[in-house]
């Protein structure tokens, strides 16, 4: 299996966590590709017809794309244990997805929209929406961070670094002490570590 594979995406590196974790990463050949919306990278787009990734080719079959696709197929493939939470699980994961989304957006306005044409609320409204879904997470889904490894502690690791990684003055932790002390022990995981867009 191949992997299309950008070390600062939130989503791909949620999906490589899943390989470190389950065991996999020496099944899956990690296909470094540099696309945007403005430049999309055209085997990426011959594979996937989003020109997004992660996306993952695999023989006799067609190829995979979104994370949460890709996560919970390798999940099966290696007996099933990430999302025994069921649906809870599936949510905590989309709201770790929604924080990435956010994040991503925040990127792409600041780093492929010229200066002057920024937008301040709307930047703003994006950096509401990750403080939010924070407080929900410490309101309600601590719990489910805790415990044998689950997807939803991969994906709010991802996203939460990213916002680490690309919005340091975010402010996700303010008022949310919890969520922030389970990410920095977090970290110290051997899959976060190998996986840390700045070394990977």
């Amino acid at each position: 299996m191949k992997l299309f594979y950008s070390a600062s995406s939130p989503f791909v590196r949620k999906v490589v966590l899943v390989l470190h974790e389950t065991g996999q990463v020496e099944d899956v050949e990690l296909l470094h590709v540099s696309t945007s919306v403005t430049g999309p990278d055209a085997a990426l787009a011959a594979s996937n017809p989003l020109a997004k990734i992660p996306a993952l080719t695999r023989d006799g079959g067609p190829t995979l794309y979104d994370s949460r696709v890709i996560c919970e197929f390798l999940d099966d493939r290696a007996g099933g244990a990430l999302y025994r939470g069921g649906w809870d699980m599936k949510v905590l994961e989309a709201t770790a997805d929604g924080i990435m989304d956010a994040g991503v957006s925040m990127a792409y306005e600041k780093r492929l929209r010229p200066a002057d044409k920024q937008w301040d609320a709307w930047l703003e409204g994006q950096r509401k929406k990750i403080i939010g879904a924070c407080a929900a997470v410490e309101a309600r889904w601590m719990p489910s961070l805790n415990g044998p490894v689950n997807i939803g502690q991969l994906a709010m690791a991802a996203a939460l670094a990213y916002v680490d990684f690309r919005h340091p003055d975010a402010g996700w932790r303010d008022g949310h002490p919890q969520l922030a002390d389970w990410l920095m022990k977090f970290e110290s995981r051997p899959s976060m570590k190998a996986t840390r867009p700045d070394t990977a």
